[in-house]
Formats: structure tokens, C-alpha cells, sequence
């Protein structure tokens, strides 16, 4: 169920990571793995970025097999690849996690995450719930945090004015939604309401505390 608090794992190597246990006196150098997921519409990109404004922390940028949006651009929003890429990723354990969401496959990369958390950084994953759920059971130090609209019906009103998104597709993501927030109650550490991007920040930042000390200097 979640709630406001979390417990943190016996073994931070537990994904081919550090060998770092925690007992370990390399453990207070570990920087934290922060998961942040939520439903299409729920301003999860608007509220990461604020957050990135008031807590230092390394963004990890997945890998997907759609194409890119206009305006975005490779290794900045997303590393854009071909279908053959990512299953040669995926079967190399060479992803952290993977999902497909819209008939398009989503992936975090392993050796960057990792890297940056042995080395005393935040890492934040912006991921699909599946994802995020995958972390969570391979890294159960991971801090998951759900991001939820405030009602059913202003995450519709959110989908439909983006005027991108058909009818079909508004009703498909919201029954999507459903399904996540199920989910999230059962499985993420925390969730959050986004009534609006401010008090959603500052409940995340009450969530996360301090940053880790490198990413603090």
C-alpha cells in the first residue's frame, strides 16, 4: 500500500550493481534511485522538471522505439533507436527495466544508473508504471513515487485538451489509468496528488529529504 514512508533494502547490489550491502562503510557514499511514474495526462514531465529545479539530482534518459516528436531531440528528451537495438539492449541486460506502452517499447539503461548511484548521486527514473514495478522488485531500495490527478475527471479534461489525443485513444488511456492506479496503491511507496505543480513538488521534496551529499555540492 502506499504510503509516507519506505523501506530501504538489505542490498544495493541486488541488479548487478555495487557490492555495496548495508552494512557496508561505502553505504552512506550510495546515492538514491527516485521513481516517478504516473498516467498519461497527469503532468508527470511538468512536475519532474520543477523537481529538478529544487533537488540536484542525475536524470536518467531511457531508451524508446517510437519516433521522435517535433522539437525533441536524440539523447536529450529520449535515445531514439530501431526496434533491433532495443531487443539487442534488452536481452544483454543491458536495461535496467523495460515496458511497452502505445505499441511502442520504453527502457532505462543499467550501467549509467548504477554508475551514478556508486558514485554518491540521485538518479531519478521518469517511467511507466510496468517499469517502475520491475525497479521496485529488483531494487528494493528504489524510493517509487505515483503521481495521480486529483479526479478522474480532470485527468480527462486534461487528455482532451491537449487536443492531440482522439477520442478512442482519451478513453483508452484513461481506462489505462485506472488500471495503474490499482496498481500504485498496492506497490508504489508513495502517491502523490497532482492538484497543482507546486504543492505536488513540494510534497515530493517532504518524500525525498536532503539530497544525497555529492549531489548537494
Amino acid at each position: 500500500m502506499a504510503s509516507q514512508t519506505a523501506d530501504e533494502s538489505e542490498d544495493l547490489g541486488s541488479v548487478n550493481g555495487p557490492p555495496f550491502s548495508k552494512n557496508s562503510p561505502d553505504r552512506a557514499a550510495l546515492g538514491r534511485l527516485i521513481v516517478v511514474s504516473g498516467p498519461s495526462g497527469v503532468g508527470k514531465s511538468t512536475v519532474v522538471g520543477a523537481l529538478a529545479e529544487r533537488h540536484p539530482f542525475f536524470f536518467s534518459i531511457s531508451v524508446t522505439t517510437r519516433m521522435a516528436r517535433p522539437g525533441e531531440t536524440d539523447g536529450v528528451e529520449y535515445h531514439f533507436v530501431e526496434l533491433e537495438e532495443f531487443v539487442r539492449m534488452r536481452d544483454a541486460g543491458m536495461l535496467l527495466e523495460w515496458a511497452e506502452y502505445s505499441g511502442n517499447l520504453y527502457g532505462t539503461p543499467r550501467a549509467p544508473v548504477l554508475e551514478r548511484i556508486a558514485d554518491g548521486d540521485d538518479v531519478l527514473l521518469d517511467i511507466e508504471v510496468l517499469g517502475a514495478v520491475q525497479v521496485k522488485t529488483s531494487f528494493p531500495a528504489a524510493l517509487t513515487v505515483f503521481l495521480a490527478p486529483p479526479t478522474p475527471e480532470e485527468l480527462e479534461r486534461r487528455l482532451r485538451s491537449r487536443g492531440d489525443t482522439s477520442p478512442a485513444d482519451v478513453e483508452r488511456r484513461l481506462e489505462i489509468a485506472r488500471w495503474q492506479l490499482e496498481v500504485a496503491e498496492e506497490q508504489f511507496d508513495h502517491l502523490v496528488v497532482n492538484d497543482s505543480v507546486e504543492a505536488a513538488v513540494e510534497r515530493i521534496l517532504r518524500i525525498l529529504g536532503p539530497p544525497s551529499t555529492k549531489a548537494d555540492r
